[in-house]
């Protein structure tokens, strides 16, 4: 797997919905690093793109295309990229120390139940989860683990699987050294934001005193009816490529002109296809943490951090 061009020299390597889109793009303001246009390429994962997925810019699929998205970094510049899922991956790792063993990688560990909850709205609003209540999708992982088989999206909705912490961590380090791998915790990114990206800076040796803009990402829509998020995004699909469009949002997006559906219609519908976010209910969140302990008190001992008080696991009896 030879090919011309530029390898990055670090990687964001997850978690999703830890921060890592505002550490993204909080690194991407200094001057002395590149990273590209596209968040997560997803390159060094294979077996989580789609079987019949196209290579596009945005998600390359040949070596050569991969690269070419740091074609603009300088020789004085780090370049890296972002791509979250890398983590729960069981090749990604040693894709990249094949390529780049002197690769630099960061990962953000959050609370398993909290980042769970977040996890699986991302998949709701993504459309790869079609249970919208989070009980109800975690509840249905034992069937899905049974009927897997063939179904790309089965891996991706196995929530247990997304939290097995230590043994994500033994994976990076199986092919990286300790001193190349960055481990943050999403408590402290949240409570002193610009001081942790300083540390990061720090970690991949540049300079750490320039001056930083801080980011505030959106948050996540908590969707009601995922039948009305779906037509939302069919009909978004229809405006830009409306031949491929079912005839259903292709009659919408003709008979409803872009700036009603953008004004007090667009309010309108809002308000039946999301929600307010409300807050879990606590006897399942309790449940959810038993459930999550033993992984909460093996990536405590793995990395020798007491994760099992700063998350509250000491307070469930």
């Amino acid at each position: 797997m030879q090919a011309e061009g530029r390898m990055p020299d670090f990687f964001i390597a997850g978690h999703q919905k830890c921060g890592t889109t505002a550490l993204y793009m909080m690194l991407n303001q200094h001057p002395q690093i590149f990273m590209p246009e596209y968040k997560e390429p997803r390159y060094f994962a294979p077996e989580l793109r789609p079987p019949l997925a196209r290579e596009t810019p945005d998600r390359p699929q040949k070596l050569e295309s991969y690269l070419a998205l740091f074609a603009g970094a300088r020789a004085d510049q780090v370049a890296g990229e972002a791509s979250p899922q890398y983590i729960r991956s069981p090749t990604a790792a040693a894709r990249i120390a094949a390529l780049q063993p002197r690769a630099r990688l960061i990962v953000i560990l959050r609370e398993p139940a909290d980042f769970l909850r977040s996890y699986h709205q991302q998949m709701v609003v993504s459309h790869e989860e079609r249970e919208n209540d989070f009980r109800k999708a975690i509840e249905l992982e034992p069937s899905r683990r049974a009927n897997a088989g063939g179904d790309f999206l089965a891996p991706q909705l196995l929530y247990s699987d997304h939290v097995r912490y230590a043994e994500q961590m033994r994976r990076l380090h199986a092919a990286f050294p300790p001193e190349q791998v960055l481990v943050l915790i999403y408590d402290d990114f949240r409570a002193d934001n610009e001081g942790t990206v300083r540390g990061v800076q720090r970690f991949l040796e540049v300079d750490d005193t320039l001056p930083m803009e801080p980011v505030r990402t959106d948050p996540i829509p908590v969707v009601r009816s995922t039948r009305m998020h779906q037509l939302r995004r069919a009909v978004r699909r229809a405006a830009d490529n409306p031949a491929q469009a079912s005839p259903l949002a292709r009659t919408l997006n003709t008979l409803v002109p872009r700036r009603v559906r953008r004004g007090a219609l667009s309010k309108a519908y809002s308000s039946v296809a999301y929600a307010a976010q409300q807050p879990p209910d606590p006897a399942f969140v309790r449940e959810l943490r038993e459930r999550c302990r033993p992984e909460v008190q093996a990536i405590s001992e793995y990395l020798g951090r007491d994760l099992v008080s700063l998350w509250g696991y000491d307070e469930l009896g």
